[in-house]
């Protein structure tokens, strides 16, 4: 029987576009420690959409053609990406040992989270975080508010 979403897929799912697909999965999974899980590519080899995976999570990926501009090029960032990790302090460690742009360096978050954010070769921003407390509804305050 069809699901929906189709198995081992959540309900929502981020689709990144990249000028170069293949060097941005090759890069995610050396800093960040995605994994392929699918990859497909056009009558020149170049891939055009792709997969891969994290914990319970999934980031899609495409070229959508050469009239794009990634945030790197276009100079402005509309979005991002939050992960949760078992090991925010090794995440961050490894993604800096891969050279990864850290862009907010890791600190712990009024909201109960253990963060940090870092930008990939294409300028899409990633935050990575590990829950570390829980803090009552009623607590939750934007700091200097």
């Amino acid at each position: 029987m069809v699901t929906n979403p189709p198995e081992n897929m959540p309900w929502i799912t981020p689709y990144l576009y990249y000028e170069d697909v293949a060097a941005a999965m090759d890069w995610l999974s050396k800093a960040f420690g995605l994994e392929e899980s699918v990859r497909m590519a056009g009558p020149d080899g170049k891939v055009l959409h792709a997969e891969m995976r994290t914990g319970q999570g999934v980031v899609m990926m495409g070229c959508p053609g050469p009239d794009y501009r990634n945030p790197k090029n276009s100079g402005h960032l509309s979005g991002g990406v939050y992960v949760y990790v078992d090991d925010v302090d090794g995440h961050c460690e490894r993604a800096k040992a891969a050279g990864a742009k850290i862009v907010e360096e890791l600190q712990d978050q009024f909201y109960g989270d253990r963060r940090y954010r870092a930008e990939d070769p294409e300028g899409h921003q990633w935050a990575f975080g590990q829950h570390v407390r829980d803090v009552p509804p009623e607590e939750l305050r934007l700091p200097g508010t």
